[in-house]
This record gives C-alpha cells, structure tokens and sequence, in this order.
C-alpha cells in the first residue's frame, strides 16, 4: 500500500485533499499516521499489506485493548501486539459491586485514559477504572432509534453516558443519574465532549434517591435492573416505556414486578449478546397501558 506519513495529529488536515484512498484505513503507530495513497499520486513509501487477524477476541479502545475471558496465553498476546501495535493492553475477569468497578490485570503497558469515537459519539474513559461494553453498541443504536424528541428520560445507571448520550443525541431530555464518582466524571466530560449539556442533567449518587419522575422513558441499563423496577415503577405513568436489562432467563420476574405496582403492560424481549454459553444478556421492552 503506497502511503505518505504525517505526524497523528495532523491526519485530519489531509483526509480531505485529492491524493487519499478513502477507501482505505489510516495506520497510526506511535506518533506517526501512514495514510493511503490514490494509485498515480506520489507516495513517502510502500507497507506491507497486512494479514488478516484470525485470533481472539478483543476490545479497542482509541489505544488500549482489553480482553475478557481466560487469559491469553504468551502466543495469543504477541499476536494481538503485532497486529494492533496498542500501548496497553488489559484483561478483565469481570466487575464487582454496584459501583460495577472492573476486575482488570495489566498484560502490556501502562493504563491510562483514552478517548474513541464510536457510531457518532465520542467517549473518554480509563478502561482499568470504569467498565464500558462494546457489545451493546446494536441496544445504543436501538435506543438512539426509538427515542423521541422531546421525551423525559431517566437513566438509572448512566456509567460513563452508555445510553444517556444516544438518547440525548436522539434529541431526549435525558436525567442521568451514576452512583461512582469516577464513572460520574467521565460521564460529566462526554457529555461536554459531545456538546449535549443542555439535553442531559446528571447527577452523582443512588438512582432511587434521583428519580424524579414521572418519565416517558426509564433506561436500566445493569443486570440488577430487576432489583431496582419498584423505583422505577413509581416514577412511571400510562404510557412509560421502560428498557429493562438483565441476564437469563428473568421475564416473569418483570412481569409480576410491573403487576404488583398494578400496571398493565406489554413486553417484548431482545437478546444483546452471548453471556455465558447458554445465557443471554437480554432487554425487555415494557409498555405500560
């Protein structure tokens, strides 16, 4: 691949100017951005096309890899080295407590923040201090397309704006509300980032001392979501939608919890993505009528 170098901050002064390959990827390594060159413009110089990555799974984010599941072996982490050139790579045997702090063990490098873009919205976060999932960017855009201008929003478990910064985007008045304090500042800074300040009003501490309702929607976005409907329900009205997370099989559960606050409801179950082998994080869509 012809391409010509730049220094990584400069990548964005080029992108638009007749010589690129946009139908290419930028290589960054280090400080130094190779961009593709258009077959008979002149080139800095030629790379090695690259060969396709077959190994394990991962997480990017901007420079950082982080990988779940069993820890990779010696050949497994020098593969992801070669191929992704990062400057830390992290493995993550889960998270613990309600603060959903991550259990995470450093392979390579050194933790630090980063920040990524991903379908249109930017994040900044230190993924050795606070989760963030990639595997629930199909239920972000989900919300983001279901949201309606306008709409009252509670987000009971913002995190670091997983779902309160698509609602926003989709133009929802969104009341986020996140127990840690370090995931509190980082949703505080994406929030700014992304230039939603007048759609959101967060708040730092627990969502059932927050709730201000009633609301049109009510996002509860962690696998206790469950736990947590007897709040949410009492800040609901005719008309709420709720989006009620959990792992496995726990519908009856939502059911009888929206029962017993004497609603009646419809619910719709969607499945994100692969927990365990035979277990399903999943969301339940509840209307109430």
């Amino acid at each position: 691949m012809n391409v010509r170098t730049c220094r990584k901050s400069e990548i964005a002064q080029h992108l638009g100017e007749d010589w690129v390959d946009k139908t290419r990827r930028v290589f960054v390594e280090g400080d130094i951005a190779y961009i593709p060159v258009r077959e008979g413009f002149p080139f800095d110089e030629v790379l090695a096309e690259r060969t396709p990555y077959v190994g394990r799974g991962y997480q990017k984010m901007g420079d950082t890899i982080l990988i779940h599941g069993d820890v990779p072996s010696d050949s497994e982490l020098a593969e992801i080295l070669a191929f992704e050139h990062p400057s830390c790579v992290l493995h993550s045997t889960g998270q613990t407590g309600v603060m959903r702090i991550p259990e995470i063990r450093v392979l390579y490098g050194t933790p630090h923040e980063v920040t990524f873009r991903e379908a249109g919205i930017s994040y900044t976060l230190d993924p050795s201090r606070v989760m963030f999932s990639q595997g629930n960017r199909g239920e972000k855009l989900r919300i983001r397309s279901l949201v309606q201008p306008g709409e009252k929003i509670a987000d009971m478990f913002a995190g670091i704006g997983y779902f309160t910064l698509s609602a926003a985007l989709a133009g929802g008045n969104v009341h986020a509300m996140e127990i840690n304090p370090e995931s509190f500042a980082f949703l505080e800074k994406n929030i700014a980032a992304n230039y939603l300040g007048r759609k959101v009003t967060a708040e730092c501490g627990d969502c059932r001392e927050k709730l201000r309702g009633p609301y049109d929607r009510i996002l509860m976005g962690h696998f206790d979501a469950i736990d947590f409907l007897p709040h949410a329900l009492a800040h609901a009205k005719a008309g709420t939608i709720l989006h009620v997370h959990g792992v496995g099989e726990r519908q009856s559960e939502v059911e009888d919890a929206v029962s017993s606050a004497g609603f009646r409801y419809t619910i719709s179950e969607y499945k994100v993505k692969k927990y365990a082998s035979c277990t399903w994080h999943c969301v339940w869509d509840v209307i109430l009528v």
